[in-house]
């Protein structure tokens, strides 16, 4: 299923991108960059904080976003040429390395997993995972990121086995269940525990269907979490566009982590209509509080190992991914000196 899964990918990006290019000229307007997010998450507050706060304007970049339909759609999106940088799990990036023009990361948003612990029961004390022994836990997607990260945490940092024998003491990890449908699913099944973004996690604690116990990414560690990519011929033929780009995302992140919570609430309001002020500066202070945006975009070849060993440990194929060939740090570095 996994190998089929990146050959599905890749196949339907070659396709597209081949139809894409009959229509696709050269130059165009310099000023203007599709973007394309995997999911839309006030996990991504950064960007939102410069869509909404103008930095781009101030850049002199025309940006316009779409959102997609999970990993393989955003990057599809970018090989096809429908979108000149997507917004997703690096991941996407080692499953595409094969293809011609393959996509490159130029620079990192997030750096922790951006899920939260939800238990139904209340726990007294702090959380162990070993209290995970015998449960069930309704994770992620199979093969995104956050399951991926998800298991790796059961099994190689609680030392927990992953299975269906609760009297064994192993632990059941749903990955059956579609990302948006998480938190109803955990209010009318029997499971134990469930991870959830915010502001899901809190508004389920608010209702009383569960407490929230632990930040995924406290416990698994800095790992590259959701990137922003683009086509290694992008980086190549516009590196000005690529750089004004990264440079105002950085502008929303020290906007997001200096600003009163409150006020970057209001800089995202008009990116998360029906959310109330509230639920975001509560989402705001939750992911500031476990270090959830990068300060500095560039990706180590540390993290980048640790994310090549969480996608091994959730399907051992030996993925011996190049970091040379798939992350260039370039702008990012620049923009750090």
């Amino acid at each position: 299923m996994f190998k089929l899964k990146k050959f599905t990918l890749i196949a339907l990006c070659c396709i597209i991108g081949l139809t894409a290019s009959i229509f696709v000229g050269c130059g165009g307007n310099d000023n203007r960059l599709r973007l394309n997010e995997v999911t839309h998450s006030i996990f991504y507050a950064p960007l939102y904080v410069a869509l909404n706060n103008g930095y781009f304007e101030d850049e002199g970049l025309n940006v316009t976003l779409e959102t997609a339909t999970g990993s393989d759609a955003a990057m599809t999106a970018l090989l096809s040429g429908s979108a000149d940088v997507c917004l997703a799990g690096p991941e996407t990036v080692i499953y595409s390395s094969s293809t011609k023009d393959h996509p490159v990361v130029f620079g990192q948003l997030t750096q922790k997993d951006g899920s939260f612990i939800v238990s139904r029961d209340e726990i007294e004390g702090e959380f162990k995972l070993d209290m995970l022994k015998g449960s069930t836990i309704i994770g992620g997607r199979a093969g995104g990121l956050p399951a991926m990260t998800l298991q790796y945490v059961i099994e190689k940092v609680a030392g927990l086995t992953i299975g269906d024998n609760k009297a064994e003491g192993e632990v059941n990890l749903r990955t059956d269940v579609a990302f948006p449908m998480i938190g109803s699913e955990f209010e009318t099944s029997k499971a134990e525990f469930c991870t959830l973004f915010e502001p899901t996690a809190t508004n389920i604690e608010k209702k009383g269907s569960g407490h929230i116990v632990s930040a995924v990414g406290d416990v698994s560690g800095y790992i590259p979490y959701t990137c922003f990519a683009t086509k290694s011929s992008f980086l190549k033929n516009k590196p000005e566009q690529a750089e004004k780009f990264l440079r105002a995302v950085k502008k929303g992140y020290e906007f997001a982590t200096t600003a009163d919570p409150m006020e970057v609430a209001k800089s995202l309001e008009k990116s998360f209509i029906g959310t109330t002020l509230e639920e975001l500066k509560v989402a705001v202070e939750q992911y500031s509080a476990i270090d959830a945006w990068c300060s500095n975009p560039a990706m180590s070849e540390e993290s980048f190992n640790t994310l090549v060993n969480i996608i091994n440990n959730y399907k051992p194929l030996g993925f011996t991914p190049e970091y040379s060939k798939l992350i260039d740090n370039t702008i990012a570095n620049k923009l750090t000196v």
